[in-house]
């Protein structure tokens, strides 16, 4: 299965797009190439080496989707809070949480290919395509994503064109409805991207709000998975991370990173012994204006999977 290799960053993308989850994206994939291996001598040639590994990876997305509830970022189980003093709720949600994606998981083999996928990763999507109904994402995700013909669609999911073009609407029709957008949004260069988040970085470390709300759009929104609260406008957003995101100056250490195809930063907190921890991903999404979204994913463990060390020592 050496041949099967070089699909395997793209495996990966498929599956986090089906799950929303980049754990269970790697599960699954490691799960599709041990199916493979175990019946590659019945692959018969009739479609291409891809196409095969996208049936069997599609094949075990669809299962693992029946028994388990979809995932979701706050923005999508009530309305934004104006309110930045109000009192944090503990996470508790029916549904699970979408989960960030590396960059570096994504490998692609040409610039129009980096460009497309990173787009199709993007948070925003990626919650979208959760409000689908399994076989209508994956329909959409495979003829608009992947950019199958409707007849390879069809055989892949053992149906027929006519029956994929129809979930290909409905999918496509469900998506306008849930106010998928990608309005005011842009696509940094590398040196826009890198001032952007050495903006950034600089205004947590420096515990600078000024700095910071020029950064940010007027309908900046704030999300902060596992919190179920979160916040739309830069006033609030504003007020709540000066008063309970700063550490003071010199508190907070932020490394760059990647995730989503947007740009990212981790952020390290003190702990009272000299140490600093792994706090949060803060994950932007860059508009017309400014940063028009902050998604901080308060949840350490993530750090391992972007290749960063859970603490780091203070510069004395």
């Amino acid at each position: 299965m050496e041949q099967a290799a070089p699909f395997r960053s793209e495996l990966m993308a498929h599956c986090y797009r089906m799950l929303g989850s980049m754990h269970d994206a790697e599960d699954l994939v490691q799960e599709t190439y041990l199916q493979g291996w175990r019946s590659y001598e019945t692959f018969e040639g009739r479609a291409s080496l891809r196409t095969w590994l996208y049936r069997i990876a599609t094949s075990i997305c669809l299962r693992a989707l029946e028994n388990r509830a979809r995932r979701a970022l706050p923005s999508g189980l009530g309305a934004g809070s104006a309110d930045p003093d109000v009192p944090l709720d503990n996470g508790d949600s029916p549904l699970g949480w979408i989960e960030p994606f590396p960059d570096a998981w994504w490998t692609p083999g040409s610039p129009e290919a980096a460009f497309a996928g990173k787009q199709s990763v993007r948070l925003a999507l990626v919650a979208a395509l959760q409000e689908l109904p399994a076989r209508q994402r994956a329909v959409l995700i495979l003829r608009d994503v992947v950019q199958f013909p409707a007849a390879e669609v069809a055989q892949l999911l053992d149906t027929t064109p006519a029956a994929v073009n129809s979930a290909l609407q409905r999918a496509r029709a469900r998506l306008t409805e849930v106010g998928l957008t990608e309005d005011g949004t842009v696509e940094p260069a590398d040196q826009e991207r890198r001032e952007l988040l050495d903006r950034y970085a600089a205004a947590f470390e420096q515990a600078d709000v000024d700095a910071l709300t020029r950064l940010l759009r007027a309908d900046v929104r704030l999300e902060m998975p596992p919190l179920r609260v979160w916040f739309s406008g830069r006033e609030p957003v504003t007020r709540f991370l000066a008063s309970r995101g700063f550490a003071g100056v010199g508190g907070v250490a932020m490394v760059p990173t990647g995730a989503n195809g947007q740009p990212a930063l981790a952020a390290y907190h003190p702990d009272g012994d000299g140490v600093l921890r792994a706090h949060a991903l803060h994950v932007l999404t860059p508009g017309v204006g400014g940063v028009s979204g902050i998604f901080a994913f308060l949840d350490p463990e993530l750090f391992a999977a972007f290749g960063l060390p859970p603490t780091l020592r203070k510069a004395s």
